[in-house]
């Protein structure tokens, strides 16, 4: 098992975000006020904004000059965002900042992959909690229909043909359509759910237990549960190579699914493990892929965090 929590995590007020500086900023564009007034205080020699195909904003609510691609697949479109900053290896210096508060988690995942594949092993994250979600535990973050479940580009993993001991994990957020989809998906495998606790907010937690238990036809009545900070990528990637630890000391795990549905930070931790762990393994990140997500599910400012990311 491997700690992750030495790695530097903190809370920003506006003044001392202000007082930051990077060579580099990218955002995904959302209205909501945690996004927008973010990138308004961050202070970069280049600031970018990126616009997801997912969102659909028509050309008079998104901002003028941000990056836009017409590919629908996360590698694609962080490759080429890349390819308009000159490549990756005028980067090699650069002081650079992501805020994935906006972003789509295959394009945040695909984006840390790419970074690390090119020796960017240092830069930071920030995220910034919402005050609230404009539905409570019905928000809905995408539509209804997902037209299919694959892997995350850069986190396909090899394939092990023994399958008598799959394991899929699964940190479950508010959509139990979202967590019933990637539990058909794998459906002979062993199932275990990681919730958000402590939550984001006092109420989240039990709101998000209650949406999954929407999806317990498919989880099944053996599922396991585990648990790991909502705002933590560190803590969620120690409690991922603690379970997968325990998990290979029972019987070996033939095939590992890891599916981060919940939030950014968690799925940034998935991100995370898999880079430190999984690489060259059978192990993939699996994910429900939608053509149309909602562009603000909230409302409100809450805590502003930043990541210290060392791969």
């Amino acid at each position: 098992m491997i700690d992750y929590t030495y790695q530097y995590r903190s809370i920003l007020t506006p003044d001392e975000l202000l007082a930051q500086n990077w060579d580099i900023f990218v955002s995904a564009y959302n209205p909501c006020d945690r996004v927008r007034n973010v990138f308004g205080l961050v202070n970069a020699v280049r600031k970018d904004w990126i616009i997801h195909n997912e969102y659909h904003f028509s050309e008079n609510d998104a901002p003028l000059n941000a990056f836009k691609c017409g590919s629908e697949s996360e590698d694609e479109f962080i490759l080429q965002y890349f390819e308009s900053l000159g490549g990756v290896g005028t980067l090699s210096a650069a002081r650079i900042c992501i805020d994935v508060t906006g972003f789509m988690r295959p394009h945040m995942l695909f984006l840390i992959r790419y970074l690390f594949e090119n020796g960017i092993k240092r830069f930071d994250v920030l995220y910034t909690e919402p005050g609230h979600y404009s539905a409570r535990d019905n928000t809905k973050f995408s539509s209804d229909d997902v037209d299919v479940v694959r892997q995350v580009a850069g986190y396909e993993g090899v394939t092990n043909f023994v399958k008598d001991n799959d394991v899929l994990i699964v940190n479950a957020g508010y959509e139990d359509r979202r967590v019933a989809e990637v539990a058909d998906e794998k459906e002979k495998a062993k199932k275990i759910v990681i919730y958000g606790l402590p939550s984001l907010k006092a109420d989240m937690y039990q709101q998000n237990v209650l949406r999954t238990r929407a999806a317990h036809d498919s989880l099944g009545d053996t599922h396991l549960k585990a648990y790991a900070p909502a705002n933590d990528p560190f803590a969620t990637a120690t409690v991922l190579s603690m379970l997968i630890e325990e998990e290979n000391k029972r019987q070996p795990v033939s095939n590992l699914f890891l599916s981060p549905l919940a939030t950014k930070p968690q799925a940034l931790g998935f991100g995370l493990y898999y880079l430190a762990e999984a690489v060259g393994r059978a192990t993939s990140i699996i994910y429900p892929f939608s053509a149309t997500y909602q562009a603000d599910a909230s409302s409100g400012m809450g805590r502003i965090w930043m990541y210290s990311i060392e791969l």
